[in-house]
């Protein structure tokens, strides 16, 4: 998988233990960094305060069935595309998932190689829909690493651009110190966040990233 910007992280909501663990070790030596919910409550909570790449969705799930499940997300502003995986397959059940909101529907029993390409597809359109996001007064172009804000533009790091648009793909959301240290710096030092968060309202000013008190960094809001 390539190395882009804002790091490769597949959400993945499976209530059956033996399908849920051979699918986080074969998507994590596909590239991609797996979170697990085994309940629709779970899944509501890492949807909404998480940012991900890529969902892969199962319908039969405890707490939440899965196309509420989908249903919430999508009310409350979750962007990710979303990839409904489940045993459910016949014409009727595909068009209910794609209306609840999904970009895609795979039946049970399926080929690994086909859900591997599904996923690939998905993340390639996303990543071609979002590679200039929208900041405070400006933009960011990802590709370029190039933030503009009132007319001026600036360039930012690798590190500096990853947390930005990890912010910016989310501007609704409140992200904990630990959220953009697993999203962003790999677990570094906690203090690692705090450093590139000066970092950008140096360059930016400090309008662009806001501290929530007591919760975390959001994206600030446009004038």
């Amino acid at each position: 998988m390539d190395g882009d910007a804002v790091p490769a992280r597949l959400l993945l909501v499976e209530d059956e233990r033996e399908l849920s663990d051979m699918l986080t070790r074969l998507l994590a030596a596909e590239g991609y960094v797996v979170d697990v919910a085994a309940d629709g409550q779970r899944g509501l909570h890492y949807g909404l305060t998480r940012a991900y790449d890529v969902v892969v969705l199962d319908r039969g799930l405890p707490a939440i069935e899965g196309l509420d499940l989908l249903a919430r997300w999508r009310s409350r502003g979750m962007t990710a595309p979303v990839l409904v995986l489940s045993a459910l397959g016949n014409p009727t059940d595909r068009v209910a998932g794609l209306d609840a909101g999904a970009e895609d529907y795979l039946a049970k029993p399926f080929h690994l190689e086909e859900l591997f390409a599904r996923l690939r597809s998905l993340r390639r359109r996303h990543l071609d829909t979002a590679r200039v996001l929208p900041l405070p007064g400006g933009s960011l172009d990802i590709d370029s690493r190039l933030a503009t804000i009132d007319d001026r533009p600036v360039s930012l790091s690798e590190r500096e651009c990853a947390l930005l648009a990890t912010l910016a793909a989310r501007p609704a959301q409140v992200f904990t110190r630990s959220d953009l240290q697993a999203l962003v710096f790999d677990d570094a030092g906690p203090e690692v966040v705090e450093t590139y968060v000066h970092y950008l309202r140096r360059k930016l000013g400090s309008g662009v990233v806001l501290t929530v008190r007591g919760r975390g960094y959001q994206l600030g809001v446009a004038r």
